[in-house]
C-alpha cells in the first residue's frame, strides 16, 4: 500500500454499494470538490497524499487544446522564416558568414542519438520553399502557408528557441513525456493535468484524444498515456462520428437503457466487492470508473460530435465546407465543443501515417508541406477565432507543436532532415501574451541561441497556467529528474 492511503472504511463501502450509482457518483463528486470523508485517503500529518483536484495557486486557464503535427514541421517555413537561406542558397554552410554554427557546443552537447551518425549535418543550404510576411499589428513573421493562423498573430506567442535531444522520431514521445524514448514511456502532459486536477464535468472524459495517435515506432499509445499514474489518467480516443464516436460505447439496438443500467449496477457491485480484496489495484479502479463514465457518456459524447446545431458560418469558419479541411476542421470544432463542456485536456494529432509521420519532409518538402498546411491552417485559425469571439480563449490554452524542426541544409535535393537543435512552438490564450516572439534561432535557423527552452518548459507553462506546480506532482517511489519538471516560460505569461 502506498504511503498516505488508509484501508477502505467498511461503513463507507457499504453505503456506496447500497446507494448504487447514486452513492458512487455522489462520493466521487464530493471527493473532487474537497468534501471527502475524514478517513478516506487521508494520512498522518506531513505524509504524502494524492492530488485532490484543487489548484496550487490561482489558475489562468481551465482547459487545454494541444495540437501536435507528427513528423517534424519545418520551423523556417512556418513560424521562424530565415531570409539568409535564400541569400546563401546553394552554398555550403562553411561558405557563409555563419560557419561557426557547426562548431557550436550545442551540436553534440544535447544530442542523444539512437543510431549514431544516422542524421548528419547537411551542408548545402536549401532556400525557403514559401514566402512569408509580417502579420497583425504585432508584425509577427509567419509563413504564407499559414494565412489563417497568421490572421490571429496578435493572439499568438511563438517560442522560437525550442530544442530537444532526440534526432529521430522517438522525439514524438519525448515531446509529450519530456524524456528520451530510450527511457521508456512515462506520464504525458495530458495525464499530468488529468492527475492533478481531474474533471470539470461528470459526463465526459477528462482527457480526450482525436486524430490518429503516433505510430508504434515513435511511442504509440504512450504519446497520450499515463504510465505509472494509472490507466484512469490515459487519454480517451474519440472519433468525430455521431454514430460511433467511441468503440463499444453504446449497447446494441436490442438492449433497453433500463436493462443496461441494471447491468452496470451489478458490475459496479461486483467490482467493489473485488476492490475490498485488492484496494491498490489501479487497473480495477480504472475499470470501475470507466463503467460509470461509459453509462453517462452514451448521450453526452454523440452530442459533442453532432454539429447540426452549429451555424453554417461557424462550420465554414473551420473549413467544413471544403473536403481538404473537413477532417481536421471537424476535430478542431469538436475540441471547442469539448472544452465548452468542461473537458480538461484535448489532444489532437495531425499527420500520423503509421510511420514517422506525414510532416517528415526528407524529400519534396514544398509539395508535402503545401498540402499539409492547407489541411490544418484554416481549421486552427477558425478554432482560435471561434474561441475568442465566444470568450473561451481567455481560459483555454492552445498549443501547436511538433517533435523538432528541419535542417537549413538540403537533403536529397528538395527536402530537409530532422533538426533537434532549434524549432518553434506556438501558444495562444489561457493567460499567454499575444503578438510576441520569444527566443530565436541563429540566422540560418540552425541553433536556438536565445530564450532556449527544452520541451518540458512547455509542460511547466501549461501546468502553471492551470494552477499547478509541476514539482508538487509526484508519486512516492517514482523519482523524477529536474529536466522532467521544466520551468514556466514567464516571458510569455500575461
Amino acid at each position: 500500500m502506498l504511503p498516505g492511503f488508509s484501508s477502505p472504511n467498511r461503513r463507507a463501502f457499504l453505503a456506496d454499494v447500497g446507494m448504487g450509482f447514486t452513492g458512487l457518483a455522489l462520493s466521487a463528486m464530493l471527493f473532487r470538490d474537497g468534501v471527502a470523508r475524514a478517513d478516506a485517503g487521508l494520512s498522518a500529518a506531513g505524509a504524502w497524499s494524492p492530488p485532490d483536484g484543487r489548484t496550487h495557486f490561482t489558475p489562468k486557464a481551465k482547459t487545454v487544446i494541444w495540437i501536435f503535427m507528427v513528423g517534424g514541421t519545418s520551423h523556417m517555413e512556418s513560424f521562424d522564416p530565415k531570409p539568409a537561406l535564400n541569400q546563401y542558397a546553394g552554398k555550403t554552410i562553411a561558405e557563409t558568414p555563419y560557419k561557426d554554427v557547426l562548431d557550436s557546443p550545442y551540436v553534440k552537447k544535447n544530442l542523444r542519438e539512437v543510431i549514431e551518425g544516422l542524421h548528419k549535418v547537411h551542408p548545402a543550404i536549401f532556400p525557403l520553399q514559401v514566402g512569408w510576411k509580417k502579420r497583425g499589428e504585432s508584425g509577427l513573421e509567419i509563413s504564407d502557408w499559414f494565412p489563417h493562423v497568421g490572421d490571429c498573430a496578435d493572439d499568438l506567442a511563438i517560442l522560437r528557441g525550442m530544442w530537444t535531444t532526440d534526432n529521430n522520431h522517438g522525439a514524438q514521445l519525448q515531446f509529450h513525456t519530456g524524456r528520451h524514448a530510450l527511457e521508456g514511456a512515462l506520464p504525458t502532459i495530458g495525464s499530468w493535468a488529468h492527475y492533478g486536477l481531474g474533471s470539470l464535468n461528470d459526463n465526459l472524459p477528462q482527457f480526450v484524444v482525436m486524430g490518429t495517435p503516433i505510430a508504434d515506432c515513435c511511442g504509440g499509445l504512450g504519446g497520450h498515456g499515463a504510465s505509472y499514474l494509472g490507466p484512469q489518467h490515459n487519454g480517451v480516443q474519440l472519433n468525430v462520428d455521431p454514430k460511433n464516436p467511441l468503440p463499444f460505447a453504446a449497447p446494441g439496438t436490442d438492449v433497453y437503457r433500463e436493462e443496461q443500467q441494471a447491468e452496470f449496477e451489478l458490475l459496479g457491485r461486483l467490482n467493489r466487492l473485488t476492490a475490498v480484496e485488492y484496494p491498490d489495484d489501479a487497473a480495477l479502479q480504472a475499470r470501475i470508473r470507466s463503467y460509470e463514465l461509459a453509462f453517462s457518456m452514451q448521450t453526452a459524447i454523440p452530442d459533442v460530435v453532432n454539429f447540426a446545431d452549429e451555424t453554417a458560418e461557424t462550420q465554414q469558419l473551420y473549413g467544413l465546407d471544403k473536403p481538404v479541411t473537413t477532417p481536421f476542421g471537424q476535430q478542431c470544432l469538436a475540441a471547442r465543443r469539448l472544452v465548452e463542456r468542461g473537458v480538461r485536456f484535448v489532444q489532437i494529432f495531425h499527420g500520423s501515417n503509421g510511420g514517422a509521420g506525414a510532416w517528415d519532409a526528407h524529400g519534396n518538402l514544398k509539395t508535402g508541406h503545401t498540402a499539409l498546411c492547407e489541411q490544418i491552417d484554416k481549421p486552427i485559425g477558425g478554432l482560435l477565432k471561434d474561441l475568442k469571439r465566444r470568450g473561451l480563449l481567455d481560459d483555454t490554452l492552445v498549443v501547436l507543436g511538433t517533435e523538432f524542426g528541419r535542417t537549413p541544409g538540403a537533403q536529397g535535393g528538395n527536402g530537409r532532415d530532422h533538426h533537434p537543435y532549434g524549432f518553434s512552438v506556438v501558444m495562444a490564450g489561457g493567460g499567454i501574451k499575444g503578438g510576441i516572439a520569444h527566443g530565436k534561432t541563429d540566422e540560418l535557423g540552425f541553433h536556438a541561441v536565445e530564450g532556449r527552452h527544452y520541451v518540458t518548459d512547455i509542460h511547466a507553462t501549461v501546468l502553471h497556467q492551470l494552477g499547478l506546480d509541476a514539482r508538487r506532482l509526484e508519486v512516492p517511489g517514482r523519482k523524477r529528474l529536474d529536466i522532467d519538471f521544466g520551468q514556466p516560460v514567464r516571458e510569455v505569461l500575461a
